[in-house]
């Protein structure tokens, strides 16, 4: 009888993966590609030469399976970096409760519609379940918010239930809202971001599409979320967590009116710095031009993201630190934009970007220095298995690019395939990356698991590297909702007192819808002719 966790750690199930791929330098012949270096899209990559395949002698791995490691870590050191700093820097940020703060104020403020005929004939509660849902959605759109909601769990489940719902409905709002921005992708470092760093493609390319499908995704996703929660107010005993929710039914609701609100003097000093900053970089820099996938647009976007930032951190700042911290995380954001659009920055201009919000966050809190180291290093040891997994399935490359076997199977699977069709091809290629996300669900450890080979083998077979990207993408992010390896998926439910069998009796079908829409967005990539694909 098995003892213990049934599912292996993510860990041991790479290393698994690091020895299986030393298998392969025993038994696969050895192969080598030329490679040509040339420019797309004004920069440069490394492609395969077609038809250059040749026979080499292999390289068996043993011993190697340990150093790989390290290789694995030094060759994915700005990635590994990249997540340890954003990790830390969230960490500040989120010990002011300031997101905590602001969604408790805007459903509020939401609240106040209902003396509109127009509003009660859409129904308030609808309207409040899609914007909370959209607000989330964005958060996992653009920073990849993940861990951060299980914290939101506690206070949108006592929501749902006291608006007649259920604990399912309040982890929709947060979990799976951002699960779905997740999915969709748009700014989020640690999926587009990596993936497309790995594919040499530049950074967040081909956004026009991507947001034509994070829309849809929402549409779809917001839909099934309204449609179940207008079911359970004609009948709020058909949950299928009804007598789970016997708990929460017998708590208060959340009352935020005892959140301490102040703003202490450091926060104006920080304002006053930014600012000042602000406007130098809007002088040295008042007409830039941004570049949205193939297209460009200049205009005097800093200027005026100086003077929205001049007003809004004003007025946030009379009001508290949490609705000032709130301000610099949306431009952080902002910058994120500007920057890697109008100046090509990559991972380390980010993460200095993130590094500087978490360290002023901290400051305008009147945070000591050591307050804020500490804080920097509970964040670093949180992100730190998703960093550490990263340098790990380096090894699994280092692997096979030592024992000459990567460009044998490229070649294999490229020759296997032939036949299929650019449609079926990047079919495959979403099924392979959906089903490895079921044992290794950080988007940051599969996209450099996977997207070395997956890019490199779509130049062989005719499908552009985007839309390997974007079966990354997808692949990487519906089954975050379902998969027990996920520890913030297991951490929601146990919050919300949700059995894993009934959380997955009830998302199947949901899983199902989400999973053939990522299929069928997928088609167009291979199909039409897109912008920065």
């Amino acid at each position: 009888m098995l003892k213990g966790n049934k599912v292996p750690h993510t860990f041991v199930i790479v290393f698994g993966f690091i020895i299986a791929a030393a298998v392969l330098t025993w038994v696969v012949p050895g192969g080598a590609f030329e490679r040509e270096v040339i420019t797309v899209n004004d920069q440069e990559r490394e492609v395969i030469v077609e038809g250059s395949f040749r026979f080499v002698e292999n390289n068996p791995q043993t011993w190697q399976v340990f150093s790989s490691i390290f290789d694995g870590f030094v060759d994915k050191a700005d990635i590994i970096v990249f997540i340890i700093i954003i990790g830390g820097a969230f960490w500040i940020m989120n010990e002011s409760r300031a997101i905590d703060v602001g969604i408790q104020t805007f459903l509020v403020q939401v609240r106040k519609m209902e003396r509109w005929k127009f509003f009660r004939f859409l129904g308030v509660d609808n309207i409040v379940i899609t914007l909370i849902m959209l607000v989330f959605s964005v958060f996992g759109a653009t920073f990849g918010m993940s861990e951060e909601t299980i914290a939101f769990t506690i206070i949108f489940i006592p929501l749902a239930i006291s608006m007649g719902y259920d604990s399912i409905v309040g982890v929709s709002l947060c979990f799976v809202a951002a699960g779905l921005g997740f999915a969709g992708a748009l700014l989020n470092p640690f999926t587009i971001g990596i993936a497309q760093g790995l594919s040499s493609l530049p950074l967040f390319s081909g956004i026009e599409y991507r947001f034509f499908c994070w829309i849809v995704i929402n549409m779809i996703g917001i839909a099934w979320i309204l449609r179940y929660a207008a079911k359970l107010r004609k009948n709020p005993e058909s949950s299928p967590v009804y007598e789970e929710d016997h708990y929460w039914r017998e708590r208060d609701v959340v009352n935020i009116k005892s959140m301490n609100y102040y703003t202490p003097v450091s926060a104006w000093i920080t304002y006053g710095l930014l600012l000042g900053v602000m406007v130098l970089f809007s002088v040295l820099n008042p007409r830039i031009t941004m570049h949205v996938g193939n297209s460009a647009y200049a205009g005097y976007f800093l200027p005026v993201i100086t003077l929205l930032f001049a007003i809004t951190g004003f007025f946030s700042l009379r009001r508290s630190i949490h609705f000032y911290i709130l301000t610099l995380l949306m431009f952080t954001i902002v910058f994120l934009i500007v920057g890697v659009m109008g100046f090509s920055w990559y991972v380390k201009e980010i993460a200095t970007l993130f590094l500087v919000l978490g360290i002023i966050s901290g400051i305008a809190m009147n945070s000591s220095a050591n307050e804020i180291v500490k804080q920097f290093s509970a964040g670093m040891k949180d992100i730190l298995t998703a960093a550490f997994v990263v340098g790990l399935a380096g090894g699994i490359l280092v692997i096979l690019e030592d024992g000459k076997v990567i460009d044998s199977l490229l070649y294999y699977m490229a020759d296997s395939m032939q036949e299929f069709g650019r449609v079926a091809s990047v079919s495959v290629m979403y099924v392979i990356q959906t089903a490895i996300n079921i044992v290794i669900p950080s988007g940051s450890a599969k996209a450099a698991l996977t997207m070395p080979i997956m890019s490199q083998f779509s130049d062989l077979i005719g499908i552009s590297r985007q839309a390997t990207v974007m079966a990354f993408q997808f692949g990487d992010g519906f089954t975050n909702m379902i998969t027990p390896t996920s520890a913030v998926l297991i951490g929601v439910l146990g919050i919300a007192r949700i059995p894993y069998e009934k959380w997955v009796k009830w998302i199947v079908p949901f899983m199902v819808i989400l999973i053939l829409t990522g299929w069928l967005l997928l088609l167009p990539t291979v199909l039409m002719d897109l912008s920065g694909f």
